[in-house]
């Protein structure tokens, strides 16, 4: 099979994953081989790739080399074979979840990670839901425990885990408020937000407004400072951090709000997010509900995984960006 290749971490896409024949993955009694229609690409893709920051690697993704044959980590696709133990899917259908090294015409899953596909979504719109959604419906259900008629504040709402925060916490009956750049207002408004902040004109933090819950969506501002925008009992969640240190890579931020939390009235909390398919199950029946959509910017083909990983990497993308793997594809 194609598949894109990473021999090394690295934090220039072009030197470090290629385009090559190799084998296809062969899998235990709890996995299903899927032939892969389309991969999703996000912040986190960027992460595995460089190995960066250090903890990541110490996570299980490989101390001096990449363990997985390339960073992807979300797909769509259909079941080609499943394992012995493996009694919920079937050969032929029509799946989506995430596994390791998903850039490829096939890639092995565990079933605990795969859902079926939304009916109404192709491959494409699908491979951006993995990772992302689920991640977004953690931190506002597990963490924030988001209730109708809440005011929620959401942090980096324009990107992948944002877009879907968005609507989730809409769908959850939340008054919410959007942070973005100027470029992006538009976006986060179709996706439904009741109020858009303007980062690079307003301050989130101005004295006037206090969020139920507020989403830190891969930011890097003071706790200080989203503290005071927060309600008295209210919460906020970290979800991941962009602080650039090489060792933790703003987890550092994430731990300090954990042991504040207990000395002060408001509930800090970082989110850890879970791969599993029960989260999938729910965000699959928002999006065929409606509630729910996919907010694809740009789709690339393999041999473009470098430039898809780029673009992320730079902060320009606007929503997901998807991989259409060759020979599958834009399937309903």
């Amino acid at each position: 099979m194609k598949a894109v290749v990473q021999d090394a971490y690295g934090i220039a896409p072009d030197d470090v994953l290629r385009v090559a024949d190799i084998a296809k993955p062969t899998i235990g009694d709890d996995e299903i081989l899927v032939r892969v229609a389309a991969a999703g690409v996000d912040r986190g893709t960027w992460h595995v790739m460089t190995g960066l920051p250090y903890a990541i690697r110490l996570a299980g993704f490989g101390v001096r080399t990449p363990k997985a044959p390339n960073p992807g980590r979300s797909l769509a696709g259909t079941v080609e074979s499943v394992g012995g133990h493996v009694t919920e899917f079937s050969t032929g259908d029509e799946v989506y979840g995430t596994c390791d090294g998903s850039f490829a015409e096939y890639a092995g899953a565990e079933a605990r990670k795969l859902a079926l596909k939304p009916a109404n979504l192709t491959f494409e719109q699908a491979a951006a839901v993995p990772i992302s959604a689920p991640t977004a419906l953690q931190a506002l259900s597990d963490k924030a425990k988001v209730q109708p008629g809440q005011k929620v504040l959401i942090i980096g709402a324009s990107g992948g885990v944002g877009t879907y925060a968005v609507q989730i916490a809409k769908a959850f009956g939340a008054e919410v408020t959007a942070v973005c750049s100027t470029g992006k207002i538009d976006l986060v408004r179709s996706l439904g937000a009741d109020h858009v902040i303007d980062y690079t004109r307003e301050d989130l933090a101005d004295g006037e407004h206090r969020y139920d819950a507020i989403l830190d969506i891969g930011g890097n501002r003071r706790l200080s400072h989203l503290r005071h925008a927060l309600a008295p009992k209210g919460t906020l969640v970290i979800v991941g951090g962009e602080t650039g240190g090489r060792w933790f890579g703003g987890f550092d931020r994430s731990l300090r709000a954990v042991l504040l939390s207990p000395f002060v009235s408001q509930t800090l909390a970082m989110l850890t997010s879970s791969e599993n398919s029960a989260d999938l199950r729910v965000v699959g029946d928002l999006i065929e509900s409606g509630a729910v959509k996919p907010a694809i910017e740009r789709v690339y083909s393999l041999g473009e995984v470098p430039a898809a990983i780029l673009h992320i990497s730079e902060g320009h993308a606007r929503g997901k960006v998807v991989i259409a793997v060759e020979d599958h594809g834009r399937v309903a």
